[in-house]
């Protein structure tokens, strides 16, 4: 005997062994739901602190805005507004790259730094090489992703198009910057760190370069702790309106703040959603096999209480079992996770460009894992653990009452003639214990609707992409001005090599409100027969352009709470700033974003403009594709060039990676929770049934067909379960989608039938691994033993 344990613990200690098998299986799922939980919190939270204490120590600005042109003097303004702290005024442009060693047109973003120092807010922590030198107006510092992407290092020249001027630019430095996190290029969707960079180049040499000498054209600002920012970015609005201030915005605005916080909003929707599945199961199973558990050990009950055990001593023992089982759960869990959250936050690490991003201990998501695990198995073992309890002596020392065979509509289907008797067997005892039925059919359809939930976000990446890419943009290539030109400039680009067709397209900054609402968007104007830039309804319809009113996305539309026949009021924020009440003529399907729309026509007329583009969408002969790319790249007027198979390619080449990665940790967790029912429930019955199959031996059955009396009644619930794990999945993914919609994109509820499919094969597969393993147990049943056992 073990000094310091009970009787009781050492009955528990023999249980958990002599039940190993089925306790490995419980405490599997148990591990996986935790290190869902860990990984998605531990990698939120490291993604959290490491981004705040990057914006704390390089001073990333709280309020950003855009003008056209300002004077310098127009800073101190800024600066008399109650609340702010900081004021710095830059220069920032788009210019055109040519690359050694690639052929399609690159972008880079040239922000403006101080002449001498360093900048005040949206510091550079710098990798390697020094600042440019105030009197060398051709040295810059490039981000250290656009470097690594394309082999650049200090000393290196890289050609660009500045202010339709070509320049051979010398990098002096590579670094990043709080800013440019998620650093995205003019039409891009995910960052492609070949084709768009970020550079930094001293003040006055952009000035020179693009004629703004003694003006800014962005400013960026911090406000003092407790400053209502609405109010500032109001009043911010005033001062620069008169320059061309397209509005000002916050920090939860910024681009590539919007897209970690967006990434850190699905996280915590992981850690509620996917582990509640894994956790329920675990109860249902634990919950079964205490049930089992008590029927067996009856006798042994009312020799305990007999004994002198009370009520609460005999409830905690068969808790304790429970906890036991979970304990162990809990611990591989954290190991799990740290594997998982490691993983996934190496992933990160070449997606967000966060210095020192390295996983950390999150001790809340370790406590939250423990409590919710140890919580899900006291809930599923309470009823059975109480029930072991209310036994008196006297009835627990008495075998369990018989089952009730009362066949009652069932022998009709008994008694078919075709039914051989393992089939019959094998119905009757599905139908006698509908309650453990229901619960292996439960784990069964819940392994499906979890691998459904989420193996659809790549079926939802897929439509994405054919939307994107090719129902909505029949482009090969989009432009993008520096300034909004007349409706000639179009007219110039269809007469550059390669190209067939050029459609103007003009994109305007917005504040659209309704009611109490008011959202700050981009009103996107394109012809009335536009064919290379469509839109799409909700069932898949393209939707023309109206000759009046706006058509807004269904995400926008929900964030002012309006449909088709309100009307919107649209404080433009360009040009002559006109107010306008639009009727809302459509809502169409936008995966991401919170677009708006507009005719071009009625966008110039409310304007009070001649025919104006910002931009416009180019269709090119694929033979010639190369002569455009060279003839556009030193036009003037050209802030950026984005061909489409480019994006397309990138698109792919960065979820790759990601895609096999998550697959896997999807089909694991999922197979295993297949696997852990499946089991279980094998050796449930094989323990209950071991008599029975023993006889049958004797009887003269051979082991394929006690096998198949075993295994039978398994592969019915998983054929039913699998339908209606189908069905729970599309729900599921419905859930998820939802819950993780952010301004920046939603995920369309996409579930192909290959995915149907891919998740009943690996549930089919791992119950066929699981179940082999106990029919391995049928085979080496000793047949005199199990014949003597008394049950």
């Amino acid at each position: 005997m073990v000094k310091g344990l009970s009787p009781l613990d050492i009955k528990l200690l023999r249980d958990i062994w002599h039940m190993r098998g089925q306790v490995i299986a419980v405490g599997i799922i148990v591990a996986c739901g935790v290190a869902i939980m860990v990984m998605a919190l531990g990698t939120l939270s490291t993604l959290s602190a490491s981004r705040d204490a990057y914006y704390e120590r390089y001073r990333f600005a709280d309020v950003f805005a855009s003008v056209r042109r300002a004077p310098e003097n127009i800073a101190s303004r800024l600066h008399e507004i109650s609340g702010v702290q900081t004021v710095e005024t830059r220069i920032v442009r788009l210019v055109i790259l040519r690359i050694q060693n690639v052929e399609e047109p690159a972008n880079a973003q040239i922000v403006s730094l101080p002449d001498e120092g360093e900048s005040i807010l949206n510091r550079i922590v710098l990798f390697q090489g020094r600042y440019p030198e105030p009197r060398s107006p051709d040295e810059i510092i490039i981000s250290n992703a656009f470097a690594e992407a394309n082999r650049l290092d200090t000393g290196d020249a890289i050609e660009a198009v500045m202010n339709g001027r070509l320049r051979s630019l010398t990098i002096v430095g590579i670094g990043d910057s709080p800013e440019f996190i998620y650093a995205l290029g003019p039409g891009t969707l995910l960052p492609d760190d070949r084709l768009f960079g970020i550079f930094w180049m001293r003040r006055r040499a952009m000035e020179a370069a693009f004629d703004l000498d003694g003006a800014f054209n962005n400013v960026s600002l911090t406000v003092a702790p407790g400053t209502d920012t609405d109010t500032v970015i109001d009043l911010a609005d005033d001062v620069l309106a008169p320059y061309g201030g397209t509005g000002a915005f916050d920090r939860s605005d910024q681009l590539s703040n919007a897209f970690v916080d967006s990434e850190m909003n699905q996280l915590k929707t992981m850690a509620q959603i996917i582990p509640a599945v894994f956790l329920i199961v675990s109860a249902v199973l634990i919950h079964s096999i205490l049930n089992r558990l008590i029927q067996t050990e009856r006798q042994q009950i009312g020799l305990i209480k007999a004994f002198g055990y009370s009520r609460s001593e005999i409830t905690w023992h068969y808790l304790k079992f429970a906890i036991a089982i979970t304990a162990g759960g809990v611990i591989a869990g954290f190991a799990l996770g740290f594997v998982l959250q490691n993983l996934i936050t190496n992933l990160y690490a070449e997606t967000f460009r966060i210095p020192d991003l390295t996983w950390r201990v999150d001790g809340f998501a370790l406590v939250a894992g423990a409590i919710a695990a140890l919580g899900s198995a006291i809930a599923g073992s309470m009823s059975a653990s109480l029930g072991a309890a209310r036994l008196s002596p006297a009835e627990a020392m008495q075998p369990a009452p018989p089952v009730n065979y009362h066949q009652g509509w069932l022998r009709y289907i008994l008694q078919m003639r075709w039914l051989d008797e393992p089939t019959r067997l094998i119905l009757r005892h599905i139908f006698r214990f509908p309650a453990r039925t229901a619960a292996n059919l439960f784990g069964i359809a819940a392994a499906v609707t979890l691998l459904i939930g989420t193996l659809f976000s790549f079926d939802a990446i897929d439509d994405m992409m054919d939307q994107m890419f090719f129902r909505t943009n029949a482009h090969d290539a989009a432009v993008t001005f520096f300034e909004a030109r007349n409706e000639a400039a179009v007219s110039e680009l269809s007469r550059l090599p390669g190209v067939m067709t050029a459609e103007g397209v003009r994109d305007v900054p917005a504040r659209l409100v309704s009611g109490y609402r008011s959202e700050r968007v981009s009103i996107t104007g394109l012809p009335s027969d536009a064919q290379l830039r469509r839109v799409l309804s909700a069932d898949g319809r393209y939707v023309d352009m109206p000759s009046a009113g706006i058509v807004l996305s269904s995400q926008l539309a929900g964030m002012l709470d309006v449909t088709t026949g309100d009307t919107v009021t649209a404080h433009i924020l360009d040009a002559t700033r006109p107010v306008a009440d639009l009727p809302v003529t459509a809502i169409i399907d936008e995966a991401v974003g919170t677009p708006a729309f507009m005719d071009l026509t009625a966008m110039n007329a409310l304007l009070d403009q001649p025919p104006t583009v910002s931009g416009a969408y180019l269709k090119l002969d694929p033979r010639r594709q190369k002569e455009f790319e060279d003839s556009v790249i030193e036009r003037p007027g050209i802030a950026g060039v984005s061909l489409r198979a480019a994006a397309i390619a990138s698109f792919e080449e960065t979820l790759q990676e990601t895609i096999y990665i998550m697959m896997g940790i999807y089909a694991v967790i999922g197979g295993a929770i297949a696997a852990g029912v499946v089991y279980n429930a094998a050796r449930i019955s094989l323990t209950e049934r071991g008599r029975e199959l023993a006889s049958l031996r004797v009887l003269g059955f051979t082991n394929n067909e006690v096998g198949y009396i075993l295994l039978g009644e398994l592969a019915i619930v998983a054929l039913i379960g699998i339908p209606l794990g189908c069905i729970g999945g599309v729900a599921l993914a419905h859930l998820i989608a939802t819950a993780m919609a952010t301004e920046l994109y939603r995920i369309p509820v996409t579930v192909n039938a290959s995915t149907l499919g891919i998740a009943a094969l690996i549930v089919l597969l791992s119950s066929t691994i699981a179940a082999l393993f106990v029919v391995r147990r049928v085979r080496s049943l000793d047949l005199i033993a199990v014949l003597k056992t008394r049950e």
